[in-house]
């Protein structure tokens, strides 16, 4: 008898430490849970860099207001 209660104790513990958090960390929207999951991640400082180089901010400006003959000088 004693055996079988240590069993549901040890079975017990160990799907409790498998379960989780009983309150969830993050909102059960999708929108909402992605958000909140960019603002945690360690890449979160790298997506504004990203950004620029997607959009091409980072480039040096090519449109000079004054002309240039396009030749090599």
């Amino acid at each position: 008898m004693r055996n079988r209660l240590y069993i549901a104790l040890l079975l017990l513990a160990g799907s409790m430490a498998q379960i989780g958090c009983i309150m969830p960390i993050y909102s059960s929207s999708p929108d909402v849970r992605a958000r909140q999951l960019i603002f945690v991640s360690e890449g979160y400082r790298h997506i504004p860099e990203i950004w620029e180089r997607i959009w091409g901010l980072d480039m040096p400006d090519v449109a000079t207001p004054y002309r240039t003959h396009g030749g090599v000088i």
